[in-house]
């Protein structure tokens, strides 16, 4: 697309995972385009892209240290971003994750292009050094007083970001991504017998394989239920982190002992949603909303997670799935009991509460609609 033939208004996603474009955003692209507007993605390349071949963008691919500090590198990217802005003049910019809210909303400030800055969570930078902390909340700050609009997934963010002063101009509150319910469909209830006796009872952990995410605790507790419940299974879907590869031979040697069973990444969880009687998402720090537990409720599959922000939203307490504290692991096990304990028709029914609920609070159509209600406004 050059700039001296656009025809049509340009609006620009910047991300910095080929994941959170397809499996988060891909609705997103395809309502901005139904709307009449052209779309710019700028998002490190991944294997994701290849089931995008239908939708027609234009695509940048720079390059991102998601967890680094490194000072040149980080100067590099916003330089990145000041020269794809200078070119392709987009009309709106919506950033996605620290480092394009960052470098991004300030090459777009720079560029005088309205932004929409989304805060997909807080929980990577809440664990950093109290100094890196502050350094990373005050470039918040500076980026995010210049937005047109800030999204926050869940309540206890935007609280944190407009007590703190983080944000003070426009901002709104969405229900995290949203989940597709046509493609993430109630799925039929599979039979389960109490872990000891019957068919085997079936628990998915679906995520990155890091230890912020909780899989430290999903691993302990698998060991110890497994002792009272042989029949159970405990699967780990998602891909290591390089920072975390020492799991490798972990998950390897956890597996020849029938303790959990690691799949790996996977381009579609959903067979294996469909195979699973609940999943379990011991995130530590919380998320802005989870999406896999989005995607396994609107399936028709109850939820065993934390009361982290971004998670305990996902569900109803007692109802929809059970709740415990983040990081108790002892809680978590009682869970999983009580759980086990249930007769397979009362799990089933959790789970259709579950996707009425979803259907309800998080359909994906939702979240679109507010995009396109602000990006029509600003534009």
């Amino acid at each position: 697309m050059k700039n001296d033939k656009k025809t049509k208004k340009l609006v620009a996603i910047v991300t910095n995972n080929d994941d959170d474009i397809y499996c988060f955003r891909k609705e997103l692209v395809e309502g901005i385009k139904s709307a009449g507007y052209d779309v710019l993605i700028s998002c490190p390349y991944g294997e994701k892209f290849e089931l995008m071949q239908h939708i027609e963008y234009e695509y940048d691919n720079p390059i991102i240290d998601r967890r680094g500090t490194n000072i040149v590198a980080d100067s590099k990217l916003f330089l990145h971003y000041l020269k794809l802005l200078k070119k392709y003049k987009p009309d709106i910019v919506l950033t996605y994750t620290v480092k394009p809210n960052i470098y991004c909303g300030m090459a777009a400030h720079i560029c005088k292009i309205p932004v929409i800055c989304n805060v997909t969570g807080f929980g990577s930078v809440l664990k950093m050094s109290r100094c890196v902390q502050k350094l990373i909340m005050a470039m918040f700050k500076l980026s995010f007083s210049k937005a047109k609009c800030v999204m926050f997934q869940n309540e206890s963010n935007m609280k944190n970001a407009l007590e703190t002063g983080i944000v003070k101009r426009d901002y709104k509150l969405i229900p995290g991504s949203g989940v597709n319910t046509e493609r993430f469909f109630k799925q039929p209830y599979p039979q389960g017998g109490n872990g000891i006796d019957g068919e085997t009872v079936v628990f998915n952990y679906i995520g990155r394989i890091l230890k912020d995410k909780g899989v430290e605790d999903y691993i302990e507790a698998a060991k110890r239920i497994k002792e009272k419940y042989p029949n159970t299974s405990f699967n780990m879907l998602g891909f290591i982190e390089e920072t975390e590869l020492h799991y490798v031979e972990d998950l390897k040697n956890l597996q020849e002992k029938n303790v959990v069973i690691f799949h790996g990444s996977q381009k579609d969880t959903r067979p294996f949603i469909r195979s699973s009687h609940a999943i379990i998402h011991p995130s530590t720090y919380g998320e802005g909303m989870s999406n896999v537990l989005l995607e396994s409720a609107s399936s028709g599959r109850p939820i065993i997670s934390t009361d982290n922000p971004g998670c305990k939203e996902t569900f109803v307490d007692n109802e929809t799935g059970f709740q415990y504290k983040g990081g108790n692991v002892d809680e978590l096990c009682e869970k999983i009991e009580m759980f086990l304990e249930m007769p397979n028709n009362e799990r089933a029914l959790m789970g259709e509460k579950g996707r009425t609920y979803i259907e309800k609070n998080f359909s994906r159509e939702i979240v679109v609609n507010a995009y396109l209600q602000k990006i029509n406004e600003l534009i």
